[in-house]
């Protein structure tokens, strides 16, 4: 693997489980009500107005970021897929330009006509393969 492809593996990883804490940090929509009663003290970390505002940021900004090591990591598989199917696939030759036979005279007899065909006259055969 290159190293550039590394770091983004590595990146990719650490922003998915980054996303994973962050969405599970954050309070639901109903969890406003419990600051009614004496919850709301625990939000002046993140200042006056809550976790909610920084935390939303936070997850929109790693979210992109992880959207953006996904399309750079599907480009790598994509060119690295290109490599691997030039290398390994069997190309199919074209039998060398024959000259064709001259026309059946109305003199030849079926004899001839079936040592024609056995002769590689099948227009159905398969080409050789490299």
């Amino acid at each position: 693997m290159d190293w550039v492809e590394t770091l983004i593996v590595v990146l990719h990883v650490v922003i998915a489980v980054a996303l994973v804490g962050l969405v599970l940090i954050q309070q639901g929509k109903g969890a406003d009500a419990g600051a009614a009663f004496g919850g709301g003290a625990s939000q002046t970390v993140f200042g006056s107005q809550g976790s909610g505002n920084f935390l939303t940021r936070a997850t929109t900004l790693l979210a992109i970021v992880f959207f953006v090591t996904s399309f750079s990591l599907a480009v790598f598989a994509k060119q690295r897929a290109e490599v691997a199917g030039e290398a390994g696939i069997p190309q199919v030759q074209q039998p060398a330009a024959e000259e064709s036979p001259a026309p059946a005279g109305a003199g030849e007899s079926a004899a001839g006509s079936s040592e024609n065909e056995s002769q590689g006259g099948d227009d159905n055969a398969l080409p050789d393969l490299e």
